[in-house]
């Protein structure tokens, strides 16, 4: 029996393959994340049962099911979706230049770098508009990304210099965030700490907008890179003797997954772990290769998020937790497991 799926899109454009049980897995992640919003669009006061959930979606739902829906579940749910997705993505990226799986961008500090400046944003600026905290939050990520890569730069960058640096940015990030929130008043205290957590409470149609189309360009920009990431995986003196353009292909990657973290952040805040999980979980079911992780890692970083959602929504009602709460009492552990296993490597 074949592995691998033929597909051919004609004689003026390239073929590749599929790899059969990436292919099934990552329907089956499809199946399980659609599931999961239909059931999280069903939970809260009041329970809709899945059956009028999917009514409501086909457009022949009651009046009273389709507005609670539609207008105060459904944004946060695709928020959920996208900011998983958003988060996962960056870090497949991360861990396919770095070749470690214990890299992600909140571990390197570029979650911290757009940490620092939503957090800067809404601490001395908390007169102005929060549909300028987007930009900055991306502004924030490139520019700790752009100081990662310049500090790391040493006749070219490799992945252990990144992963020394950014540790140390990361550090700095949040010493430099804790600073911030001290000399800043108690309200606005309170509004930082609740963001740096993680949360997606009271996002809206105009969130969704805003980072929709961002979101899927970047991830569709990262699967056309697929075999760059394949190619660098094989180590940099491989990659550079088969004629890939090795620092270039690196530093457009960082960029990507730079955009992607700050994208996530500006809307969900610093939810930590799920660039650490979704990656590494993809790789253990379908293999290394990053065309096959890639769309894998999106979608179990979705399910993730949606999941952690629930349990916020639901576990402690009618109060609200921090999904970000969540992420990180599974992440934690995963993450010492993770040092432990590594630990003669």
């Amino acid at each position: 029996m074949k592995e691998y799926l033929p597909l051919r899109l004609g004689k003026r454009f390239s073929s590749f393959q599929l790899h059969k049980k990436a292919l099934w897995v990552t329907l089956l992640a499809l199946f399980l994340t659609v599931l999961m919003m239909i059931i999280s669009l069903g939970m809260g006061e009041m329970k809709i049962s899945p059956l009028d959930v999917v009514k409501v979606l086909l457009g022949i739902g009651s009046e009273q099911h389709e507005l609670i829906v539609q207008q105060f579940r459904m944004p946060r749910i695709i928020i959920a979706v996208l900011v998983g997705a958003a988060l996962a993505s960056a870090g497949a990226i991360m861990q396919g230049i770095v070749r470690n799986p214990l890299a992600s961008p909140d571990i390197l500090g570029v979650s911290g770098g757009a940490s620092v400046a939503a957090v800067g944003f809404l601490l001395l600026f908390e007169t102005a508009s929060i549909r300028w905290l987007p930009p900055i939050a991306f502004l924030g990520a490139t520019l700790t990304t752009l100081l990662l890569y310049a500090l790391a730069w040493k006749k070219g960058v490799t992945p252990l210099r990144l992963v020394m640096i950014g540790v140390g940015i990361k550090i700095a990030s949040g010493a430099l965030v804790t600073l911030l929130i001290m000399f800043s008043p108690f309200l606005l205290q309170n509004k930082a700490l609740l963001w740096l957590t993680g949360s997606i409470y009271g996002v809206s149609w105009d969130d969704v907008q805003m980072i929709l189309p961002w979101i899927v360009v970047l991830i569709a920009l990262a699967a056309l890179l697929a075999r760059r990431v394949n190619i660098q995986q094989l180590g940099d003196e491989i990659a550079t003797s088969v004629g890939s353009r090795l620092q270039l292909d690196r530093f457009l990657l960082l960029m990507i997954c730079a955009a992607l973290v700050g994208t996530a952040v500006s809307v969900g805040g610093d939810i930590s772990f799920v660039a650490l999980l979704a990656p590494h979980i993809a790789k253990q079911l379908i293999g290394p290769s990053f065309g096959g992780a890639l769309p894998l890692s999106a979608l179990i970083g979705s399910l993730i998020v949606l999941i952690a959602d629930l349990i916020a929504r639901m576990a402690f009602s009618p109060l609200d937790v921090p999904v970000g709460v969540f992420t990180s009492a599974v992440g934690a552990p995963f993450f010492i497991y993770l040092l432990y296993k590594n630990r003669n490597h």
